[in-house]
């Protein structure tokens, strides 16, 4: 029966610094440049469009307040727009949409050089080492998957993005919902038994854990979460062999 991987990014394949302290500026600094200029082009403003749907759902007191100074004129709709997408960001809100456009941003990034993909030293080796044992390799991150594909294509170790044959992010459902993993599992046509979920969040692992899927903890230095509840813990990538030898 194959073995699955299914890993998260930030905090287990990736540093945590790369995310919070060059790719969130990056696309934050590029926000309000990116929004402006492809608000009316109709080849890359669905995310700018499902944005603006959102903002329009969203009750919240800053998202009323944005609104009032649209309604009032003090600003336009896009200024508006712009100033909500950046709110989302300030709360860590894992909005969809914006991740969606967050990824675009980042590919801009990436094609100009200004961005290079930082990856824990030993991960490269990691997932060339499980591809060639078999071991079917899947992502599951927050991030878009435009983003998750761009990060591994423009790695500090080269392009990795064809080692993985399965990408999901919230479009699937999100982390902590049980439900989210259930789907995964029928999407790789397996059972949650033959799938390895490691994450940095205990949450998360707790969520798949609940459909039977084998979880193990990613405890590095500078990852927010320390408590890894009941969960098997690795402190590296190499960790993670002995687990697949051990059960089946």
């Amino acid at each position: 029966m194959t073995q699955h991987l299914l890993l998260d990014i930030e905090g287990t394949t990736c540093p945590i610094t790369f995310v919070s302290e060059i790719l969130f500026p990056y696309a934050k600094r590029e926000l309000s440049a990116y929004v402006t200029e492809n608000v009316h082009n109709s080849g890359q403003n669905r995310s700018i469009q499902e944005a603006r749907r959102e903002w329009e759902r969203d009750q919240s007191l800053e998202s009323l307040r944005l609104k009032k100074q649209v309604s009032e004129q003090q600003i336009n709709e896009v200024e508006g727009l712009i100033q909500y997408l950046k709110h989302l960001i300030s709360i860590d809100k894992k909005s969809t949409a914006l991740k969606d456009l967050q990824g675009q941003i980042w590919e801009y990034g990436y094609k100009k050089g200004e961005l290079k993909a930082a990856l824990f030293p030993e991960t490269a080796d990691c997932l060339q080492h499980w591809n060639q044992q078999g071991i079917n390799l899947s992502v599951y991150s927050s991030g878009s998957i435009h983003a998750q594909q761009l990060l591994y294509r423009h790695s500090c170790s080269g392009n990795l993005e064809g080692l993985f044959s399965h990408w999901f992010d919230t479009h699937t459902g999100p982390k902590k919902s049980a439900e989210s993993y259930a789907i995964i599992a029928k999407c790789l046509n397996s059972s949650p038994k033959s799938i390895w979920f490691v994450s940095d969040n205990g949450e998360e692992c707790d969520a798949a854990r609940e459909t039977g899927m084998n979880t193990l903890f990613s405890l590095r230095d500078g990852n927010p979460d320390r408590n890894p509840r009941d969960h098997q813990v690795i402190h590296s990538l190499h960790e993670v062999n002995a687990h697949l030898t051990t059960k089946k």
